[in-house]
């Protein structure tokens, strides 16, 4: 981070929502700016630079959905999404389109606290990371750690951060299988109050950008009942 404060756009069109959680961000230091609708949070995100963006799905004049859709087709900048209990469609859309993270409603100040503390550390792992490691390449496709790119047939493929970093973990060790607990603790620091799910979506959509055909694998495999490998290396 920069010497300024660590800065959250919190957008939330309900005062008290607003107001519960602006006390324990400030509280932790760090600057809350706010909005309450899908265009006024993308005028706040244009003014100035967010190192976290705190973002609920139900928002007036434009959805939650279409404001992560694009601020993450201009921006890197990590995003949670705020969904209610019975909306399981937004968590998979939201993270299909490249939210880092999502928080069911209703939810303890304890786990938003852990959430927003990762969301922040996982950024600033990205940006200090110098070294990371050589190149891979499995056949067709290479991951460079250090610049967090991914080519395929060397045509780059765009990775949201939770896609990357599952990639990569896996790659580095062909034929390991890892448990969904295991890829969310990597990811995320602890596996707590995530459901193993989300590793499913990021699978299913790393699939569909590095596999000719996503429902017959080439390099990321089921291990039913387990979790995920990468292909072995003399596959």
């Amino acid at each position: 981070m920069s010497d300024r404060s660590t800065r959250i756009l919190l957008v939330d069109d309900e005062q008290s929502i607003q107001t519960l959680l602006s006390y324990p961000l400030r509280k932790d230091g760090y600057e809350v700016v706010q909005a309450t609708d899908g265009r006024e949070a993308l005028e706040r995100f244009d003014e100035r630079p967010f190192d976290l963006v705190v973002l609920d799905v139900m928002l007036p004049k434009l959805d939650g959905l279409e404001v992560c859709r694009r601020l993450r087709s201009r921006s890197a900048v990590p995003i949670i999404m705020l969904t209610a209990k019975s909306e399981e469609i937004d968590k998979v859309v939201g993270l299909e389109i490249g939210a880092d993270d999502y928080i069911t409603k209703p939810f303890s100040m304890r786990e938003f606290r852990s959430r927003v503390k990762a969301a922040l550390r996982r950024s600033e792992l990205s940006r200090t990371a110098d070294d990371d490691g050589d190149a891979l390449e499995h056949h067709e496709l290479r991951i460079d750690p250090d610049k967090r790119a991914v080519w395929l047939h060397g045509d780059a493929i765009t990775t949201t951060f939770v896609e990357f970093e599952i990639l990569l973990t896996l790659a580095r060790s062909p034929g390991r299988v890892y448990t969904r607990d295991m890829l969310l603790a990597h990811v995320w620091g602890d596996s707590a109050y995530r459901d193993p799910r989300t590793i499913d979506v990021h699978i299913r959509h790393l699939r569909e950008k590095i596999e000719r055909d996503p429902k017959d694998p080439e390099y990321l495999f089921t291990v039913r009942g387990v979790g995920y490998r990468f292909r072995d290396t003399d596959a």
